[in-house]
């Protein structure tokens, strides 16, 4: 059977600066099932290559007793910024492809949207948008 690893603000901010990002986390809601923000927690990145990322735990995911202990996230949304502002990715790429959201990924896919866009040279915009494609 898969375990869910729950993922926490501190264990996504922790990814995102093992990856050369600048990190700001804040948690939104508290155990109290009347807490009025829709989010559990959110994490803001910015790499040094100008993009960033801005990771969504919007509400804890129930499970059985038998799957996991309780109230726990095993999945995240994030939106891709590039420079302060929503965007996709160059062609080519397996995220962001014609959205600027992905929605409901597990730590292994965040790992790897986070390798992705920390690693990415923004002088891919500038050709693609010479060459028509973006």
């Amino acid at each position: 059977m898969d375990e869910f690893k729950p993922m926490t603000a501190e264990s996504v901010g922790k990814l995102l600066e093992e990856a050369g990002a600048e990190v700001m986390v804040r948690s939104g809601r508290s155990e109290s099932y009347s807490a009025p923000r829709e989010f559990s927690f959110e994490v803001k990145a910015a790499f040094p290559n100008g993009m960033g990322l801005h990771v969504v735990a919007r509400q804890f995911n129930y499970r059985d007793p038998w799957e996991a202990q309780g109230r726990i996230n095993d999945m995240v949304d994030v939106s891709l910024l590039r420079d302060g502002s929503y965007s996709v990715l160059p062609k080519g790429f397996d995220y962001f492809q014609g959205v600027d959201e992905e929605c409901g990924l597990d730590e292994e896919r965040l790992k790897a949207v986070i390798a992705c866009v920390g690693g990415l040279n923004p002088k891919l915009y500038l050709l693609q948008e010479m060459t028509g494609d973006l």
